[in-house]
């Protein structure tokens, strides 16, 4: 039996699966629908689609460099509690997927899904569905960047929950690595003033302007006030104003002049960064049941 498309689609908004997994069912089943869906059932697939909605804040953040130090990777993979990221199975996927990345550069997080899993058969997605049907939590390869740089990369873990990349123009390895370490501690939103998106910087300006205007000095006054509390945020959210974490007498900036070394761009992942988590109130959620049972 032909597997069309509105087969597919239709197995698939049955059963939460991705399309691979329904496509794939519906082959070895030579297009039952009804068969197919069991199946599903029976890999897991289906149950793990239902635990896709499920926040995932948690997991760990993985970094690869390739042999020539020319190309580093770094990803977030997600899970529910921090327990299954310590999982070793979580960890033979993290692995897998990080080196999957570095050997073919895929587009983005839908191309790496089709893509083998290195050191497996299967694609990255059907691995992540058995991972989720077998642990029992939702699993997601969040996000990931592959920086490439004419000088060299700096990578810097700070355990398995903070990840930085540092592209550098001369310099050495030590001084990239704390590079690396200053941005994991400092947050940086970019190198230097140039790259502040012009719209952050009116808001701030905006923000200090209303602030000034409280203390009722006049207007040419208050204008002093707002441009020296923009360029002290200035210094505070850029990498080259900051002062460096091991020795805060001197900026990044002025290590670097020494060192003969730039900052060329940085990308620094944190787990769970901008993902809203839930948060449970056990007292209420007691409070909840009691009522209930004495209902």
């Amino acid at each position: 039996m032909e597997i069309t498309a509105a087969l597919v689609k239709e197995l698939r908004e049955r059963s939460g699966a991705g399309m691979m997994e329904c496509k794939n069912a519906l082959k070895e089943t030579s297009g039952d629908l009804e068969a197919a869906f069991e199946h599903l059932r029976k890999t897991g697939a289906a149950k793990a689609a239902k635990k896709a909605g499920r926040i995932a804040a948690e997991g760990i953040i993985a970094v690869r460099a390739s042999d020539d130090g020319k190309k580093t990777v770094i990803v977030e993979i997600n899970s529910e509690t921090d327990f299954v990221a310590k999982h070793e199975d979580f960890a033979a996927f993290a692995d897998g997927v990080v080196t999957t990345i570095l050997a073919n550069a895929p587009a983005d997080v839908e191309a790496l899904s089709s893509m083998t899993l290195a050191g497996r058969s299967d694609p990255v997605e059907t691995v992540r569905a058995h991972l989720v049907a077998k642990i029992g939590e939702n699993i997601a390869v969040r996000r990931f960047e592959i920086m490439e740089n004419p000088g060299s990369v700096g990578a810097y873990l700070h355990g398995t929950r903070i990840g930085v990349l540092v592209g550098m123009t001369g310099g050495d390895e030590t001084l990239a690595r704390d590079i690396a370490m200053h941005i994991a501690a400092s947050r940086p939103l970019c190198v230097r003033e140039n790259e502040i998106p012009a719209s952050t910087l009116d808001k701030e300006r905006e923000i200090f302007r209303a602030q000034a205007a409280e203390s009722g000095k006049p207007a040419d006054i208050i204008e002093k006030m707002v441009n020296g509390r923009v360029q002290k945020y200035v210094k505070e959210v850029t990498l080259l104003g900051q002062p460096f974490v091991k020795n805060p007498d001197q900026t990044v900036a002025d290590l670097l002049k020494q060192a003969k070394a730039d900052v060329t761009q940085f990308i620094r992942f944190e787990v769970g960064e901008g993902i809203e988590k839930k948060q449970d109130d056990f007292a209420e959620e007691v409070r909840a049941q009691a009522a209930a049972a004495n209902k």
